[in-house]
């Protein structure tokens, strides 16, 4: 595109029809539930990391990178700063989300406050900075670590093919069945594009429901209401 637009050539010859086209299979949305089972079957000390995932709606390296100071129970926000990721070669490295719309607070369901405030006061030393999530050792969770009980997690309710970014999957698509917009989907979520925000917006059977109950109510007729005064009279009549 830089060579088209610098006129170094006239057409860009890297241009395949349909290439720019993505046919990802749609992934399985766990029903709450679910979550509430697989929260039950992870080891304690993970188990807030799970209800997080699905609840605020957060990836895998932003649930390991948070640190005390980034939950906010005042506020019931959980903000996200930066990301963890594990290089080929067992390094860790925290740093910033990939983009600057991934750099997000995102709100805290209340029901959820009281599970953050014990994970905090059970698992997590006292200084800001200190990981929300850790491994067995008190040392940084690995993936690997994670994935481990993960999969025993899901095979103990019946549900192998679900992943951990499922969590995040179902969550959003929870968000967008209470009616959020595409402009409020997105800042959940942490995207820049809205073409991601909208595929949390398809029908479901529930929500559908939902919206022909709705539909029944603009038919009924308003309660008529007498004035005391008319009700007076009536009786007097």
């Amino acid at each position: 595109r830089t060579a088209v637009t610098d006129e170094a050539i006239l057409r860009s010859p890297c241009r395949l029809a349909g290439a720019g086209v993505e046919h990802a299979p749609e992934r399985p949305v766990a029903t709450v539930a679910e979550v509430e089972a697989l929260a039950d079957a992870m080891p304690e000390r993970w188990r807030l990391l799970v209800l997080l995932g699905a609840w605020c709606g957060l990836r895998r390296g932003e649930l390991l990178g948070l640190r005390r100071r980034d939950l906010d129970l005042l506020r019931a926000t959980v903000r996200v700063e930066r990301a963890y990721s594990q290089l080929q070669d067992g390094r860790v490295i925290i740093g910033p989300p990939k983009t600057e719309a991934g750099r997000r607070a995102v709100s805290i369901p209340p029901h959820l406050i009281p599970e953050v405030s014990a994970h905090l006061d059970a698992h997590v030393g006292a200084g800001p900075d200190e990981l929300v999530f850790t491994g067995e050792k008190g040392g940084a969770l690995r993936p690997a670590t994670l994935h481990k009980h993960w999969t025993r997690a899901r095979l103990s309710i019946g549900r192998p093919e679900l992943h951990l970014h499922d969590l995040r999957h179902a969550g959003n698509t929870w968000a967008a069945a209470t009616g959020a917009s595409t402009r409020e989907l997105m800042a959940r979520m942490g995207h820049a594009s809205s073409a991601a925000a909208l595929h949390y917006q398809h029908a479901t059977a529930e929500r559908d429901a939902a919206l022909a109950a709705a539909l029944s109510e603009l038919r009924r007729p308003a309660p008529v209401v007498a004035l005391d005064g008319c009700r007076n009279a009536s009786a007097e009549a």
